[in-house]
């Protein structure tokens, strides 16, 4: 009777390295970010960007905490979507407008995505580098939707949004909403109406509370299991068959 060879197994840890891809979501969003704020507003600076928040929401949905079919069935209908809303710009059949939504959307479904699969990763293995990661890029999208906001509210009202005039850039609203919810504050784009007085004061609470709760507290767990792992090497008695 002949042997039937047992199929490989890859490793439980292996899988959850595979799994959990929250690095390179926050790289993603994080390029995103820098590149919103340098990019021009030419067609191919829109598919770029259409291109890469699509390309953080199929990671991110891909690390979800549904099942692995579930899982490939919806990343592949994210990057699908995304693909042919380049296509689309790139042919000249989406206009900015329907970029602004698209981007919006890709960008706010990010979040959604990543809350199970942080929430899993947490309950499985603790506070790692991976939960640090995912984190980190909650906070970035934070700013990134608060600048759609910015836009939006730019677009609909009669008067400009910043005292400094309507001379405004996607880039510039970008850069202002960081500046507001890091409150840095340089002062070189303000807001002129009590609306964008009342958003600037809600980014600020949302970024400072976000940073000293939701980071710190995960921060804080992180560095104190890697100092718990430590100690416990430490004090681990050697293996008798290694000398």
């Amino acid at each position: 009777m002949t042997a039937v060879a047992a199929a490989p197994t890859t490793p439980p840890s292996l899988h959850r390295a595979l799994q959990f891809r929250f690095g390179a979501v926050f790289a993603l969003v994080l390029t995103l970010v820098l590149f919103e704020v340098l990019a021009p507003s030419d067609d191919w600076a829109r598919a770029l960007t259409v291109a890469l928040a699509g390309g953080a929401l199929t990671v991110a949905v891909a690390t979800s905490r549904a099942r692995a079919p579930v899982r490939r069935a919806r990343a592949w209908l994210v990057g699908g979507f995304a693909l042919l809303v380049v296509i689309g710009i790139a042919v000249g059949l989406v206009g900015a407008a329907i970029t602004f939504a698209v981007v919006t959307l890709l960008i706010v479904g990010i979040p959604v995505a990543l809350t199970g699969g942080l929430l899993r990763l947490i309950r499985t293995a603790g506070v790692t580098i991976q939960v640090v990661a995912g984190a980190l890029t909650v906070y970035l999208i934070v700013g990134l939707v608060f600048a759609s906001v910015i836009a939006f509210a730019d677009t609909v009202e009669s008067s400009p949004y910043f005292t400094q005039g309507t001379t405004v850039t996607n880039g510039d609203r970008v850069y202002y909403s960081f500046t507001v919810l890091t409150t840095t504050g340089f002062g070189d784009f303000t807001a002129a109406q009590p609306f964008g007085h009342a958003l600037a004061v809600l980014e600020m609470l949302t970024g400072q509370l976000y940073l000293v709760t939701v980071i710190g507290i995960v921060v804080g767990n992180f560095a104190s299991r890697r100092t718990a792992r430590d100690v416990q090497a430490e004090s681990s008695p050697p293996d008798p068959e290694a000398s």
